[in-house]
């Protein structure tokens, strides 16, 4: 994360509340979308990359819950931090049952709220299974890639990039970010991303007609369909 600034979703039906959260985040040098209603926020978090979403818990047309759990049934692992009034146990377990990464409740410092954004935008969210974009798939839990149902034998830096790719789908990764989360800061030359993005687009697309690896010129690589 020491190249790119954080970008974050706020769900958020109060107004001033999410007027204060979106001010104190600037000065944080972190970028923040706001959605009021959680149909509209689950449209942005489909969409759009975000290192975490702030999302409250009692949203017009979507709650919370319902929010978190459809983005997790979609394949989507980003961090959740759910905002809520309620703090019982019972309520924490149904929020994590429904993929919520942590939890942060009403009335909150916002020195806190940034402590926690920090930690989850270091990780994705450990909510999820699998990843898929158009007929290839990433099985998380077994490590297994495939495409069209045929199991792709990767390595596990090619695993760690590709599951970068399609965790921003249908969105760019630069080159810098992809250099950072897959090798941290102890990084090989460039030379090693240009070999690993030229084995991993020869087994994704060699035997397809439709590409799903995409260069964007000055800028890194993506995974999407040729239409998007």
């Amino acid at each position: 994360m020491t190249t790119d600034k954080f970008q974050l979703l706020l769900v958020e039906d109060d107004l001033d509340l999410a007027t204060a959260v979106i001010e104190y985040l600037e000065l944080e040098d972190i970028l923040c979308d706001h959605s009021a209603n959680g149909l509209a926020g689950l449209g942005l978090i489909q969409k759009n990359y975000y290192d975490v979403v702030i999302l409250d818990l009692n949203l017009p047309k979507m709650n919370g819950l319902q929010v978190c759990k459809s983005l997790r049934a979609d394949g989507i692992d980003v961090p959740v931090l759910m905002l809520t009034a309620r703090d019982t146990l019972d309520d924490k377990l149904n929020g994590f049952a429904n993929g919520t990464d942590d939890y942060l409740i009403k009335p909150f410092a916002m020195e806190e709220l940034i402590v926690r954004i920090k930690v989850l935008a270091k990780r994705r969210s450990g909510q999820v299974q699998k990843l898929t974009v158009a007929d290839l798939s990433i099985d998380l839990q077994q490590k297994q890639v495939y495409r069209a149902n045929v199991e792709l034998k990767l390595s596990p830096t090619a695993l760690k990039i590709l599951t970068v790719l399609m965790n921003a789908s249908p969105n760019p990764v630069s080159r810098e970010k992809l250099m950072q989360t897959v090798w941290g800061d102890e990084q090989p030359d460039s030379n090693s991303l240009k070999v690993h993005i030229f084995n991993l687009r020869k087994q994704i697309d060699a035997e397809h007609e439709h590409k799903l690896m995409h260069t964007i010129s000055g800028y890194g690589f993506a995974i999407k369909e040729s239409d998007l």
